[in-house]
């Protein structure tokens, strides 16, 4: 169509995303991301691994049930997938949490995705593919970490500027994702093949709120458990980029791999489904989880002020 989304989302919208975060995140914050090694290691375990075993042993209960199989095994392809490049990071900033950490885990997960996802697919689905390894990750580090840097770079020369004008950052990468949304929905939904019972998409919607409300809640328990050490910043960014699974490399990712199936368009709409479910269920818990956030703060200030001496 006359968007073009082969050129203007796949390098031109994710590129425009990574850009925006690297011109807005101040470097000293990114730095300090790094070193979050505990924060990284449970975003990845559990986005990597826990997500998709956790989805295999209960589609073995749902595989009983009269849910087309394609979108169960559509389903199973949610869990495979890496973390996203752009919703994560994009909610984490609207609510205050630590955006570095959100920024470094999406980069850093989308790149494991690269050769995890394809693996994590052959095992659960026994699809057999060559995967271009060495074209994905030149496009992802073209489209991810050069406009990060770039970002970074010109924000060294305009830093005074960002400081007085404060421009909406958060706008400007929700409609370049919006769009990003509307181009996948009409190249899928544009395929005549895609031949859907209502019953089943029905209860795949229903079963996909559910999984994200589930995960979130288990994610938010873990990271403020009571020997936890991560900050109510860290426990958002963990909420989000835990559960959240990528569509911008997902279905490039299920095209490659799956060449040639006759199913594809149907396993690859849990995931259509899943990407802006995500986004919606994130938004209206962004009041919430930032009210929650900001009084959590409060009340760690309190605990921490040293108490005035009690006079005699």
């Amino acid at each position: 169509g006359p968007l073009k989304p082969e050129i203007t989302i796949t390098y031109i919208a994710v590129s425009a995303i990574f850009f925006n975060s690297g011109l807005s995140l101040k470097t000293e914050e990114l730095t300090s991301a790094l070193m979050h090694v505990k924060l990284h290691l449970f975003v990845q375990i559990f986005t990597l691994v826990f997500f998709p075993t956790a989805i295999w042993v209960f589609l073995q209960l749902l595989s009983i049930t009269p849910i087309n199989e394609w979108l169960l095994k559509g389903l199973q392809t949610v869990g495979c997938m890496p973390p996203p490049v752009s919703s994560a990071v994009i909610l984490t900033k609207a609510v205050g949490g630590n955006e570095a950490a959100a920024i470094f885990n999406s980069a850093f997960g989308s790149f494991l995705g690269i050769v995890i996802t394809p693996l994590l697919l052959l095992l659960f689905l026994g699809s057999s593919s060559s995967v271009p390894f060495t074209s994905i990750f030149s496009q992802l580090f073209m489209t991810v970490v050069v406009p990060l840097i770039i970002g970074q770079i010109v924000r060294r020369y305009i830093k005074d500027w960002l400081e007085r004008k404060k421009p909406p950052f958060g706008a400007i990468s929700s409609c370049v994702l919006l769009m990003i949304i509307y181009t996948t929905f009409c190249d899928t939904f544009a395929n005549p093949n895609i031949d859907l019972d209502k019953f089943s998409l029905i209860i795949i919607v229903f079963i996909i709120f559910s999984v994200q409300m589930s995960f979130m809640f288990l994610t938010f328990l873990f990271s403020t458990r009571h020997n936890s050490t991560f900050t109510p910043a860290d426990t958002v960014a963990i909420v989000f980029c835990s559960t959240h699974k990528s569509l911008t490399l997902g279905i490039p990712m299920l095209k490659i791999v799956f060449a040639g199936y006759e199913y594809l368009s149907l396993i690859s709409v849990p995931l259509l489904i899943y990407h802006p479910a995500q986004i919606l269920l994130g938004s209206l818990l962004v009041p919430t989880i930032k009210s929650w956030m900001v009084s959590r703060q409060k009340a760690l200030k309190l605990t921490r002020q040293p108490k005035a001496p009690v006079k005699v």
